[in-house]
């Protein structure tokens, strides 16, 4: 099965266009044991979800061990739900080839975030891979991205739109989608128009300010889907006790419920307005 053949199962089996991100943040985790504190989560919510989605920065910073932790701590997600690396990758070719390989050979991952700076060529080693899956990093969720993001080119449109027409030419084999954030809606609702079909990963709902209902309103394909909508830091840490796991599971649960609440309305308004 392709990335987005096993994405879609994932997201029909357990009703949800849910990602929880595994970013054991330092500074929140209190001295837990970063292995078992995130196969735990794993086990409390992998029914809820669609896929996973680990910000390899934060196993990096942990020194030569860190990817060790981090494939360990992977062990419990079922075959069947994907995990998205978040890594935000590209380079010259040459180098792309490596991180592409590293990636997806060394450490298995199911797909991989990329940045578009370098070009077409820097991503094609990434696409490649046919059956997994590739995230060309377009509007960011961070407040700083409109900064080079937005920025107009000679024929008015914003650079975001430049790189999506960039991740469509390199769409020939269905594997590439964008990393869309929350936080803009208006330019979300701009990129689903440009690319209906791809799916975008969609980070900063919850601490970034992202509004969940906006969001999915603009975001959704139409066939009702198109969307992952990620959170990372409001499950993880949703408790600070010994029940973190059941609090993470709770909190899952509640988000899966208003991102499918969310999208009924809003395919609802889509099929009033016809």
């Amino acid at each position: 099965m392709t990335f987005r053949e096993r994405l879609q199962a994932a997201q029909e089996r357990n009703q949800s266009l849910l990602c929880i991100g595994l970013d054991p943040d330092p500074d929140l985790l209190q001295g837990r044991h970063i292995v078992s504190f995130l196969q735990a989560i794993i086990e409390a919510t992998m029914d809820l979800v669609c896929c996973y989605k680990p910000n390899l920065a934060f196993f990096e910073a942990l020194g030569p061990g860190g990817m060790s932790m981090l494939q360990e701590a992977l062990a419990p997600v079922p075959p069947e739900i994907p995990v998205i690396a978040d890594a935000k990758r590209a380079d010259v070719p040459n180098v792309s080839r490596l991180y592409a390989r590293a990636l997806f050979e060394v450490y298995g991952f199911d797909a991989v975030t990329v940045h578009p700076y370098g070009g077409s060529d820097s991503l094609l080693p990434f696409v490649e891979y046919e059956d997994r899956g590739v995230f060309v990093w377009c509007r960011g969720s961070n407040p700083g991205a409109a900064d080079v993001q937005s920025l107009p080119l000679a024929d008015g449109r914003p650079l975001f739109l430049a790189v999506a027409q960039l991740a469509r030419n390199l769409d020939r084999a269905g594997n590439v989608g964008l990393v869309v954030g929350a936080t803009a809606p208006e330019d979300m609702a701009l990129l689903r128009r440009a690319c209906p079909d791809m799916p975008f990963l969609v980070p900063g709902v919850g601490p970034q300010g992202g509004d969940l209902r906006a969001a999915v309103e603009a975001g959704l394909d139409d066939r009702g889907g198109g969307l992952i909508v990620v959170a990372a830091r409001q499950v993880l840490f949703a408790s600070r006790d010994r029940d973190f796991a059941q609090a993470a599971r709770r909190e899952a649960l509640a988000l899966r419920e208003e991102i499918q609440r969310a999208r009924a309305e809003a395919l609802a308004a889509r099929r009033g307005g016809r």
